[in-house]
């Protein structure tokens, strides 16, 4: 009995993926270098992939492949390395949904504009997880933040259909919000005693701000809108174009968000 108990764990041992060694198997620096830097490129292949890499049973490719993007990010590294990473780290089992994060948690400690630098170039990397070939896919084949699901929970505020992902619930809250072209939320205040108000950054598309009394703003790709506390405004998409902005919800006292009456049609077709 003891002997077929040990043979059935041998067997797990043995047949287990986790257990078992994945050798990398590298030739570009031999290809690039070989006959410039030839040490150089025998380091690069056969010791740091070859061997470092190649102890996943230790860590796996997916752990190494978050380690070595986020290293290069922060030191600004954002070049055809990085795109080869990131490539790696899709075929690591990384997901769109997965790098998005990723690629905003290292904004907070590695720097803004370098994870806009990522971002571009992971968008290309992960364009092909969007099926379809209307112009909702490809729009969100544009960015890199996710759709995320049918915003229900407001869609009374909100004329035409919007979609809502939760970004980051920790630190700073905050979402993506998408809208189809024409899609507008109602005139709409954030309350607060102290402290308060929103920040919109534009992530894709076309889309406008308006406060009350004052002219619309358009917001393209970085557009930063800043929404003091106790002000009366709403946003949305342009007419022609789908739009997604990040909505930073800015930490105050005795907060609240009081929705009021919709943007008219006549009010939203002057916009141009």
């Amino acid at each position: 009995m003891k002997r077929v108990v040990l043979t059935f764990i041998l067997s797990i041992i043995t047949l287990s993926p986790i257990m078992a060694q994945q050798k990398i198997v590298q030739t570009a620096g031999r290809q690039q270098l070989g006959d410039f830097a030839p040490e150089f490129a025998h380091l690069n292949d056969d010791i740091l992939f070859g061997e470092v890499w190649s102890r996943n049973d230790l860590l796996s490719l997916r752990d190494r492949s978050l380690v070595t993007i986020t290293s290069l990010i922060s030191q600004g590294i954002t070049d055809t390395s990085l795109t080869y990473h990131l490539q790696e780290a899709k075929k690591n089992g990384i997901t769109r949904t997965e790098i998005s994060e990723i690629l905003t948690h290292i904004a907070f400690y590695a720097g803004w504009p370098k994870a806009w630098a990522a971002f571009r170039l992971a968008k290309d990397v992960w364009t092909d997880d969007i099926k379809g070939d209307d112009a909702k896919a490809e729009f969100v084949r544009s960015m890199i933040f996710p759709i995320g699901e049918p915003n229900t929970a407001y869609a009374k505020y909100f004329i035409g259909n919007s979609y809502l992902a939760q970004i980051s619930t920790d630190q700073i809250p905050f979402a993506n919000v998408t809208f189809e072209p024409g899609c507008r939320n109602n005139w709409h205040v954030h309350r607060a005693e102290k402290g308060g108000g929103q920040m919109l950054v534009g992530v894709a598309g076309r889309g406008w701000y308006q406060e009350e009394g004052k002219e619309p703003v358009e917001i393209l790709p970085g557009t930063v809108i800043n929404i003091p506390a106790n002000v009366k405004h709403w946003h949305g998409a342009a007419k022609d174009s789908w739009f997604a902005h990040l909505a930073f919800a800015v930490p105050g006292e005795e907060t609240e968000n009081v929705w009021l009456e919709p943007v008219t049609d006549e009010e939203y077709n002057t916009l141009k």
